[in-house]
């Protein structure tokens, strides 16, 4: 089972700017591969089908399958115990 943090944003969006390096920290904490994707015409297929509706969105993805997901700025504790809760529900499931 590969779990792994997506961290969807927009160019122009100040709370994506700040919540990444939050992100990155909490990644490298806890092992798990951070993938940033920016929403652009390039994306826009992905965006979609991941149904981001705004950004910043964090999906907490497992083998490649969105399970949980968090929209909106969110401070690194209330992040940290989020991702922790998630991965330990989505694992008890296994």
């Amino acid at each position: 089972m590969k779990i792994e943090i997506l961290e969807v944003s927009g160019e122009s969006c100040a709370n994506c700017l700040t919540l990444l390096p939050v992100l990155k920290k909490i990644a490298e904490e806890k092992h798990l591969p951070l993938r940033h994707l920016e929403v652009n015409e390039a994306n826009l297929r992905e965006v979609q089908a991941l149904e981001v509706e705004r950004v910043p969105t964090v999906i907490l993805l497992k083998d490649g399958t969105p399970f949980a997901r968090c929209t909106g700025f969110q401070p690194e504790e209330i992040l940290e115990v989020w991702i922790e809760a998630k991965i330990q529900e989505i694992t008890r499931e296994v």
